[in-house]
């Protein structure tokens, strides 16, 4: 998949407020126990920003059973954010020193935060393969995840553009790094399973009820994917790119729903963090 970088930032990285050297770095490049969110910044400011704070915070106290204050992580952001374009690519990285494969934890968390160039997705259509898969500790946005990249490399091999996953009910649940979201012609339909909420999917969703929207939370599987008007995934990149079929399920062209969810989107005003 490609993406569509509006222009070019210099990549940055910053541990607790200040540049990360490599001594910093070198210890959490063999390291996966951390969790993080990530976000595009337009203008120096971030739609949901309430979102990524309540995600990093729930995320944070599952994990390592504590969290930083809010205005901690919005100190660190707008640290990275002050030598930064206006617009670029962020995500938040909240790890401990301690590592992993111990018991024991350290008294502080370590923040990462990396800049770079912005993003707005591939344009789509996608057809995506659907794979059984469910993801330890669904509802976080955690790190070493290789099933992901695995999966979506097997289905590119397998002639589709991305993969979708399965829960052991015959469910889907959300995409590799997507979330999924249908039309039925009358509402949105979200699909009921174990899944990481989006940041995105929650900015659309409140934003759909403002516009008055149905909305609707049910079991979607593969086979109830061809009676469906129209089908997207949704990332901090994007609040829909198209479907054309998930496994050999077709999806029609849904241009007036794309459109929505996008409306829906923008309606969101931007935070300073």
């Amino acid at each position: 998949m490609s993406t569509a970088d509006t222009q070019t930032a210099p990549a940055a990285v910053q541990r607790n407020g200040r540049p990360a050297t490599a001594g910093d770095l070198a210890p959490l490049a063999f390291a996966g126990y951390a969790h993080f969110t990530a976000m595009q910044v337009r203008g120096g400011g971030v739609r949901g920003l309430d979102l990524h704070l309540a995600r990093l915070r729930a995320a944070s106290v599952e994990m390592f059973g504590r969290a930083l204050p809010d205005e901690r992580v919005r100190e660190l952001l707008r640290a990275a954010l002050e030598t930064a374009p206006d617009d670029v690519s962020l995500a938040l990285y909240v790890s401990s020193p301690v590592g992993e494969f111990t018991a024991a934890d350290g008294p502080e968390l370590d923040v990462l935060v990396r800049t770079g160039p912005p993003s707005s997705g591939p344009a789509g259509p996608l057809a995506l393969e659907a794979v059984e898969h469910e993801r330890a500790l669904p509802s976080v946005k955690h790190v070493g995840e290789v099933a992901k990249t695995y999966y979506l490399r097997r289905a590119v091999e397998n002639g589709y553009d991305d993969a979708a996953f399965v829960d052991r009910r015959g469910r889907l649940s959300e995409a590799s790094i997507w979330n999924l979201a249908f039309w039925d012609g009358t509402a949105v339909v979200w699909p009921e399973a174990e899944m990481l909420t989006g940041t995105t999917m929650g900015i659309v969703r409140r934003r759909l009820d403002v516009l008055g929207v149905p909305q609707v939370v049910r079991p979607v599987t593969v086979a109830d994917v061809a009676s469906l008007a129209g089908g997207v995934v949704m990332n901090s990149w994007t609040p829909g790119v198209p479907l054309t079929r998930i496994g050999a399920s077709p999806l029609p062209e849904a241009p007036g729903f794309v459109d929505l969810l996008h409306r829906a989107f923008d309606a969101e005003p931007r935070t300073t963090p």
